[in-house]
């Protein structure tokens, strides 16, 4: 009976104790709701700038929009709260309120900052060379989108920095690829994957290393005449970087130079990049 009475005076305390926590939840809704819009927002804002976690300040930003939702402090807490889902790597819930915002007030000043917030949450998210590049893709439509749209704005200006790395990016995943099959010596797939380099990323920082790597390919198959081709697109763009020397001491060995011969996909691009011709 002690046993019972002991279980049964504990079960008393947890639930005296779970009312008491009920009751306090709704006390400080009441507290909250005395507030006006402006004095919760300042609280969000002060719990960001405290180093507190984003999530605690994304409390006070939604609470503007429950109570006051047609308020102008309620526009400004939809944008807050969208940066500090960001913050709080909340990405596909930041892409969700900034689409929300966008919706809702899509000629407001801080629409450019919410196309950019969408484009940074994919952009953030775009993961280590390798994997699924989903994101990427993604990520690189969405900054475009910021580009296009808002082409004066400041976001503008640092989207198009992030397009660049995001399409580094995707290119980095194609040298990645290229080398794997280029070591097991399945060169048919390694020069596909340079192909592409070469073709779709030549402003990026790879495309000096596709073009040896082709070099690298074309040899081992015997086709000289493309790698020596692939050689003098090298030597004329990148003459000064080691992957040129490389590919140079390559063809020296086998008594051959870098010259543009045959009629590949090789010499069409070195048509356009050198010459200039456009086919």
């Amino acid at each position: 009976m002690a046993g019972v009475r002991s279980g049964a005076h504990w079960v008393g305390i947890v639930l005296v104790a779970s009312m008491l926590s009920a009751c306090g939840s709704r006390q400080q809704e009441r507290t909250l709701e005395s507030y006006t819009a402006e004095e919760i927002y300042k609280q969000g804002e002060l719990t960001l700038e405290s180093g507190a976690k984003p999530k605690d300040a994304i409390r006070y930003f939604q609470e503007v929009e429950r109570i006051y939702p047609y308020s102008e402090w309620s526009k400004r807490a939809l944008i807050m709260t969208a940066f500090s889902q960001h913050k709080a790597k909340e990405y596909e819930e930041a892409r969700s309120t900034a689409q929300r915002f966008l919706d809702t007030y899509p000629t407001d000043e801080d629409a450019p900052y919410a196309a950019y917030l969408m484009a940074l949450s994919y952009y953030d998210q775009i993961d280590e060379v390798g994997r699924d590049q989903g994101l990427t893709f993604q990520a690189l439509q969405s900054m475009r989108s910021v580009i296009e749209q808002y082409p004066d704005s400041d976001y503008a200006r640092s989207a198009m920095l992030k397009f660049d790395l995001a399409f580094d990016h995707l290119a980095g995943k194609e040298m990645e690829i290229g080398r794997y099959y280029l070591k097991r010596r399945n060169y048919a797939a390694s020069i596909n994957r340079f192909r592409t380099v070469v073709q779709d990323f030549q402003t990026t920082t790879h495309t000096a290393e596709a073009l040896h790597r082709l070099v690298e390919a074309y040899l081992s198959l015997g086709l000289d005449a493309e790698a020596q081709t692939a050689a003098a697109i090298l030597g004329h763009n990148y003459q000064s970087s080691p992957f040129y020397q490389d590919s140079y001491n390559l063809l020296k060995g086998r008594g051959l130079e870098p010259e543009a011969r045959g009629d590949s996909w090789l010499r069409s691009v070195y048509r356009q990049m050198i010459r200039g011709e456009w086919l």
